[in-house]
């Protein structure tokens, strides 16, 4: 069978760090050269491309980055000679930087991030493992119209569906709610579902300020303030269960609404989706009822994501609430 051609496209994070003693840690070192040099065969797999990006730990990336990231990447996905990409990427924030390019590439070619947990200096690197592991399911057909996709640990996830879950563990990403989309075994790619859901917007800006606030026992109302008068295009709110706020926090969040600013409400707990079951003061059905939008299954990190994407592609408050209230 004729090799695809592959574009693997390198930002960097773990997968491109080495243990450096005159720094005293970990830093990016690594040339996409020299990460391709240490991941032998690869080329027996696909005719590889490399692209730089950058060199950047995970917590540098912000949604500008993501936005310039995506205009690389779209770029290279419409050659016709190219056909996937793999992308590494720090995996601190992997699952905002995926999630922002599924909702915002324009392709049924398959796009592959991946990353590493363990460095180059330690002898278990995980990083040639993942990367070859990319290069497989961009390679392979069943990948081809499901968006952009997760792979470590040989477990495959929908980028609208994974997070990071253990702070080192291989096995860190997870998608608690739906499980992984598919798997590598002995180098073979099982593909067994699609995404459960998928949105696609095209964007020509990113708004200024869109803050996330988590709730808490006794959250201080002061905090809303703070953010409202510092004039954001949007809010999320992480709330308490399935979705309630602290009564504090309540008027404040009206603030907003009445401002005419979007708030998307969805919950600090890692599996299941917000409701408006209950209809006390600070209670979901409230907050639905004024006008909040609900994330369903969106954890706080992702649903901002989508706002700022949503925002950018200049939706209505009516296309907010249906791309957000799918479920």
């Amino acid at each position: 069978m004729e090799r695809k051609h592959i574009a693997i496209v390198f930002t960097g994070g773990t997968i491109s760090m080495q243990h450096l003693p005159e720094q005293g840690g970990v830093v990016p070192t690594l040339s996409p050269q020299e990460i391709l040099k240490r991941a032998p065969q690869l080329e027996e797999l696909a005719r590889i491309s490399p692209f730089l990006f950058g060199n950047y730990p995970g917590p540098h990336m912000t949604p500008e980055k993501m936005f310039e990231l995506c205009q690389l990447v779209q770029s290279i996905l419409d050659r016709p000679d190219i056909d996937g990409i793999v992308i590494t990427h720090g995996t601190d924030t992997l699952e905002e930087t995926a999630f922002f390019l599924d909702l915002t590439l324009n392709t049924t070619k398959p796009v592959v991030f991946v990353g590493s947990i363990r460095n180059a200096s330690e002898p278990d690197w995980d990083g040639p493992r993942n990367l070859r592991d990319g290069i497989l399911i961009a390679s392979h057909p069943q990948a081809q119209g499901l968006g952009v996709l997760v792979c470590l640990a040989e477990e495959i996830h929908a980028a609208s569906e994974v997070s990071k879950l253990d702070t080192s563990h291989l096995h860190t990403f997870a998608s608690p709610n739906f499980g992984p989309v598919g798997r590598i075994v002995h180098d073979q790619v099982f593909i067994y579902r699609q995404p459960v859901h998928r949105d696609v917007f095209s964007i020509d800006h990113l708004p200024k300020f869109v803050p996330l606030l988590k709730c808490y026992a006794g959250a201080e109302p002061e905090l809303y303030d703070c953010v409202y008068h510092q004039h954001p295009e949007g809010l999320v709110v992480e709330a308490l269960g399935v979705g309630n706020v602290p009564p504090a926090v309540y008027p404040k969040i009206l603030q907003f609404l009445e401002a005419g600013i979007p708030v998307v409400l969805t919950s600090r707990c890692p599996v299941g989706r917000v409701e408006h079951i209950y209809a006390y003061e600070g209670a979901g059905k409230q907050l639905h009822q004024a006008g909040v939008i609900f994330a369903d299954y969106l954890n706080g990190q992702k649903a901002r994501i989508k706002l700022i994407v949503a925002l950018g592609a200049h939706c209505t408050p009516d296309c907010l609430r249906q791309t957000f209230e799918w479920a």
